[in-house]
């Protein structure tokens, strides 16, 4: 979803207007939420931002992942590319909120501590159903059935098949979604939630730490538990839930095609089973436009992929990890719509360079040192 291991310029062409576009969704909810009515019922651009950078991420990470062909390199770089800047971001919040002038969730202070600090450590709370400290992290979880799942295919040399496992789950998303609407793993399941996120770190540390059939075992497991916590848990109902995996796949099966390992017909067929199952998914009217929008800024972008992009707008890409974890916490701080993104994007690059590059670089030493 944000800055891979490698930079791509497309890619973060791509990243800077998503983000933007996100925090231009919430932002217009709060400051002008008269006009913002009239536009989000015609596009929702907070959903176009999220599936472009779940397509940015179906194409990126397998690619990652098979270009170091190490789980253990591939984990440790997420690790230092994720949390830190989470991390960091959680604790503003928090400080913020003891200031009273961050609202928390009402659940945060109703279900135990522990279990919800794993869920949010994990990234795994929306598919948990424990509450959020920021609330966009829940595409968060996404990606990480995302992960756990591409490393169970990588780990059976099965990573090949992403345009088939596009179809497969655009396709059950439908039947499935309708069976199940809702949660599955809802209220205040505590003991399952903490279960469940202690199987999901258990799975990734043996990953990470074995060897032979051990780690082929437990990546295995990681990834039938990612697909099914999307399936029963993903509080948009499982229809959504299935519908945002396979678009990250259709993601990977471009660049599949790409690479030259399926055909363009093959990534075609994904593309257009992920559209037509997704369209229907949400009732709600700025959402089929959205999902239609992404997949053609996606192309386009590909499209002009050996094209020279303005630094500016690769700059963007660079931040657009910080540009989403930290514009919801400055809506409640920043008065003013225009205030509100000049004190956004340079705020976005410092965090960026005082967190999240040299986090960044530590890990790509303790990969090194590892080797």
């Amino acid at each position: 979803m944000f800055a891979a291991p490698h930079r791509v310029a497309w890619l973060d062409a791509l990243r800077g207007p998503a983000a933007l576009a996100v925090a231009m969704h919430h932002a217009g909810w709060t400051f002008i939420p008269g006009v913002w009515a009239e536009v989000d019922r015609r596009i929702d651009l907070g959903t176009w931002g999220v599936f472009v950078f779940f397509l940015v991420s179906g194409y990126i990470i397998p690619a990652s992942l098979e270009r170091r062909g190490d789980l253990r390199a591939f984990w440790t770089g997420r690790a230092f590319r994720l949390l830190p800047l989470l991390l960091a971001a959680c604790c503003l919040a928090l400080l913020l909120a003891q200031l009273g002038v961050f609202p928390l969730e009402p659940q945060l202070g109703e279900r135990p501590l522990p279990v919800v600090v794993l869920g949010n450590l994990t990234m795994l709370q929306e598919l948990l159903n424990l509450p959020p400290v920021i609330g966009v992290t829940w595409t968060l979880s996404y990606e990480m059935a995302f992960y756990l799942i591409s490393v169970a295919l990588f780990t059976m040399r099965q990573a090949h098949r992403s345009a088939g496992i596009a179809v497969v789950l655009a396709l059950a998303g439908v039947p499935l979604g309708l069976l199940l609407p809702r949660a599955t793993i809802s209220g205040r399941a505590d003991l399952p939630a903490a279960l469940l996120g202690l199987a999901v770190v258990a799975a990734i540390a043996v990953t990470v730490l074995g060897h032979g059939r051990t780690r082929t075992a437990a990546a295995v497991a990681g990834g039938l538990l990612g697909l099914a916590l999307v399936i029963l848990g993903s509080r948009g109902g499982t229809w959504q839930g299935l519908i945002i995996l396979a678009a990250m796949f259709a993601g990977t099966a471009v660049y599949r095609a790409e690479q030259g390992t399926i055909s363009w017909r093959t990534a075609a067929v994904a593309v257009a089973a992920v559209l037509g199952c997704g369209i229907p998914a949400k009732d709600d009217p700025g959402w089929a436009p959205a999902i239609v929008l992404a997949f053609g800024v996606f192309a386009l972008a590909f499209a002009l992929r050996r094209r020279a992009f303005s630094r500016w707008l690769s700059q963007l890409g660079v931040i657009s990890f910080s540009l989403y974890l930290l514009h919801p916490i400055l809506l409640y701080v920043i008065p003013s719509l225009p205030l509100y993104f000049l004190t956004l994007i340079p705020l976005s690059f410092l965090t960026y360079h005082l967190i999240e590059a040299p986090a960044q670089r530590l890990g790509k030493r303790l990969i090194q040192f590892k080797k």
